[in-house]
């Protein structure tokens, strides 16, 4: 796997029907925590303070993830289930043909926040 330096490099290096929607993410996600680094650890893209990542965002070779805290998932499994995705303990899939709402990608990052007190 390759080390990433930084989210346009991630972004730029992820399948090419991947790229609008971790595009995307990325925006949200910026928009949402405007107070907060991006950062790359475990060779993820994400956003974090205070050595914490509040939301970080990875592509595979069909679908994206969106990865938050445990309670951020917990407290938003209905909406998650309602837009018709898959989540686990930390994370929710995503692809071109079921993209994550942008108020459901902003929802989870606050409520990480929150959950992480950052």
């Amino acid at each position: 796997m390759t080390a990433f330096a930084h989210h346009d490099a991630y972004i730029a290096a992820a399948p090419e029907a991947l790229r609008p929607l971790l595009t995307l993410v990325r925006a949200r996600l910026g928009q949402t925590l405007p107070d907060v680094k991006e950062v790359i650890q475990y060779d993820m893209p994400g956003f974090g303070c205070a050595g914490l990542v509040i939301a970080g965002y990875a592509a595979f070779s069909k679908q994206c993830g969106l990865y938050v805290s445990k309670g951020a998932i917990s407290a938003y499994s209905d909406d998650i289930a309602a837009a018709g995705l898959k989540a686990s303990k930390t994370g929710v899939t995503f692809s071109p043909s079921k993209p994550i709402p942008d108020e459901l990608i902003a929802a989870l990052a606050l409520a990480s926040r929150k959950e992480l007190a950052v």
